[in-house]
């Protein structure tokens, strides 16, 4: 059985067919998903749609792209929702400079992304050490921000696991991100004729060190790109990177899924967060 380890399930594209999608999601074989936030009312409807369905757990957390339309006091929102038994992980948190690498370079513009920057990585190390006092691991989101993303985490080395999720690099920072006792997860992107990099990276990999994910509703893989993407296509990426690797579905199913189920489970605490 399959795990899709990021999914975006309360997102407006599933609204009105969250059963069909979960029951296609079965018969593809995929018993767990977990329903990633964004926002901090994303965290609220995701632990509603863990609480509903048995196949889901949630994760909480702001993600970078959402850090200046969320409030200052995102602990407060996050926090009561941490110690729920239905949440399994902290984030999407992370930073993303993508649109800042092309801001204008007046001078009101160039401070307004400075400071975007500044709160990205204030939110990011505040969702970091809730991790660390609710015993719970991170699901980081990384994009043109890799120096400054690894700065950040790699005092958290030891203190809490975190996946790169929707990861697209090599595999020297794959095995960057291993020795830091971190791990990666693939999506639909492995199926791309022109993703050559990733698909080495999911290649090469030693078993337990990776995970499956469909991002949905978005990289829906081939066949199917270009549309909305669902849990039910987890299958068709581990078909892909099970044929890359030259191993049996079955035997790239259970080194998955044991990796994700080890890695999303509430660990002892380590701290709590400074007053």
């Amino acid at each position: 059985m399959l795990t899709d380890t990021h999914a975006h399930l309360d997102f407006p594209e599933y609204a009105g067919e969250l059963e069909e999608v979960l029951s296609r999601a079965s018969a593809a074989g995929i018993s767990r998903i977990l329903t990633i936030s964004t926002s901090v009312e994303g965290s609220t409807r995701a632990v509603a749609l863990a609480q509903a369905h048995p196949m889901i757990r949630a994760t909480i957390g702001v993600h970078p792209c959402y850090v200046d339309e969320s409030p200052d006091d995102i602990l407060s929102h996050l926090t009561p929702l941490a110690s729920l038994p239905e949440v399994v992980a902290i984030g999407e948190t992370g930073l993303d400079y993508h649109r800042s690498k092309e801001a204008p370079e007046a001078s009101a513009a160039r401070s307004a992304w400075e400071n975007n920057r500044s709160r990205q990585a204030l939110f990011f190390e505040q969702q970091l050490e809730l991790a660390c006092q609710s015993g719970l691991n991170v699901v980081v989101h990384q994009r043109d921000s890799w120096d400054d993303t690894l700065a950040i985490l790699r005092p958290y080395s030891g203190r809490l696991g975190a996946v790169f999720h929707c990861f697209g690099g090599s595999l020297e920072q794959a095995h960057s991100l291993l020795d830091l006792g971190f791990c990666v997860s693939f999506t639909g992107i492995v199926t791309f004729k022109n993703a050559a990099l990733v698909r080495d990276t999911a290649a090469r990999l030693p078993a337990g060190s990776f995970f499956l994910e469909t991002d949905c509703p978005f990289l829906a893989p081939v066949p199917h790109r270009g549309k909305r993407c669902e849990p039910a296509h987890t299958r068709l990426i581990a078909e892909c990177i099970a044929d890359l690797r030259n191993e049996p579905l079955e035997t790239l199913a259970e080194h998955t899924s044991a990796a994700a189920a080890a890695f999303f489970q509430r660990r002892s605490p380590h701290r709590a967060i400074p007053n």
